[in-house]
C-alpha cells in the first residue's frame, strides 16, 4: 500500500462523501478504505474528516488537502501519460457512460474490437439516458447528446446529429398529419417525452422560417429511456422526437413516418465529455479516438 494509494482513496472519499461508496468505486473493502484514511491522517497529523455514525464531513484541513491532492494526482497522471506508449502495454479499467440509444447501437458493438486490440484493458460501460456526473461516479469518459451543464468539463465534439419528428401511420390516420410545430401544440397531439427527475418543463426546438423556436408540447407519455419512446411511437401512441440513426430501419420500412415536416427539429450535438485530469490517461484518449473514428459517420445521417 503506497502513500499515493492513500491519496487516491482520500480523493474518492471526499468526492463521494462516503467510505463505503469510495470503497465500492475503488473495489476495496470499507475497512481498507478507512485504514488508508487513518494512515493519511496519522502521516499529516490532522483530521481530514469529521465522522459520525450517519455522516462524513471534510474538515477545514481536509478541504485544503483535497485541492492539493487533486493537483498531485493530475501531475502524476500527466507524467505517466508522457512515458506510456499509446499502442503498447496499456492496461487497467476504463469507466465509460453513454445514452442508451448511443450505447446500444454505436458504442457497445465497437467494444469487442477495441478489447481485441488492447487485451490488457477492461471496459466498464454504463448506459443511461439520465445526466451523469463524471466526478462523483468515477467516470473516465461520457458520450452524450445535447449541451452539458458543467462548463468546467472538457468536450470533444463528434458530430451534429440530424433528428426527425415521427409517428406510426396508425397514429396519423387516427389523429391527422400535423403540418408543423404550431399544429402539434394547437391540436393537442400526444407528444412522447424523454424526461428525468427534476425536469420542470418540456420543449422541442424546431426550425421555423424565422429561425429556431421552442414549442411547449404536451402528452401523457413520459419516460427516461429513449427506446421506450420508440416502442410507444411504433405502437401508435404518439409523436416522438428521435435522432435519425436510432430509428433509421423504422423509417425505411415505413413503420414510422416523418411528421410536422414544415418545422423539422434542430440537429443535436453528439460529443465526448471528460475532465482534464481523466484525459491525461492515454487509454482514455485512445478509447475516445477509437470510437469517434468508427461512429462519427454513422450518426450524421
Amino acid at each position: 500500500m503506497s502513500y499515493l494509494d492513500n491519496i487516491r482513496t482520500f480523493v474518492r472519499v471526499y468526492e463521494l462523501g462516503s467510505m463505503s461508496a469510495a470503497g465500492r468505486d475503488l473495489r476495496i473493502s470499507s475497512a481498507v478504505t478507512s485504514s488508508r484514511i487513518s494512515q493519511l491522517e496519522e502521516h499529516l497529523g490532522v483530521r481530514l474528516f469529521q465522522r459520525t455514525t450517519r455522516s462524513l464531513t471534510p474538515t477545514e484541513q481536509g478541504q485544503s488537502f483535497y485541492r492539493g491532492a487533486t493537483d498531485i494526482l493530475e501531475a502524476v497522471e500527466s507524467a505517466e501519460a508522457q512515458i506510456v506508449d499509446l499502442t503498447e502495454n496499456l492496461r487497467g479499467s476504463l469507466y465509460v457512460a453513454a445514452p442508451l440509444g448511443v450505447g446500444r447501437r454505436l458504442i457497445a458493438p465497437q467494444v469487442p474490437g477495441f478489447l481485441e486490440a488492447y487485451p490488457e484493458i477492461k471496459v466498464r460501460l454504463r448506459l443511461t439516458d439520465r445526466k451523469v456526473d463524471l466526478t462523483t461516479e468515477g467516470l473516465d469518459l461520457a458520450f452524450f447528446l445535447g449541451q452539458p451543464e458543467d462548463s468546467n468539463l472538457r468536450i470533444r465534439k463528434i458530430a451534429d446529429v440530424p433528428r426527425v419528428l415521427c409517428a406510426a401511420p396508425e397514429y396519423v390516420a387516427r389523429r391527422g398529419m400535423p403540418a408543423d410545430g404550431d399544429a402539434l401544440v394547437a391540436d393537442g397531439h400526444e407528444c412522447l417525452s424523454l424526461r428525468f427527475p427534476g425536469a420542470t418543463e418540456f420543449q422541442w426546438l424546431l426550425t421555423t422560417a424565422e429561425g429556431p423556436k421552442r414549442f411547449r408540447v404536451t402528452g401523457r407519455y413520459e419516460c427516461d429511456d429513449g427506446d421506450v419512446l420508440t416502442d410507444w411511437a411504433l405502437s401508435g401512441q404518439g409523436v416522438a422526437l428521435k435522432p435519425i440513426f436510432e430509428i433509421a430501419e423504422h423509417l425505411e420500412s415505413r413503420a414510422l413516418i416523418p411528421v410536422a415536416t414544415a418545422t423539422p427539429p434542430e440537429p443535436i450535438q453528439m460529443a465526448c465529455l471528460f475532465t482534464h485530469r481523466r484525459m491525461q490517461d492515454p487509454k482514455t484518449r485512445l478509447f475516445m479516438e477509437f470510437m469517434i473514428e468508427r461512429i462519427a459517420g454513422q450518426v450524421r445521417g
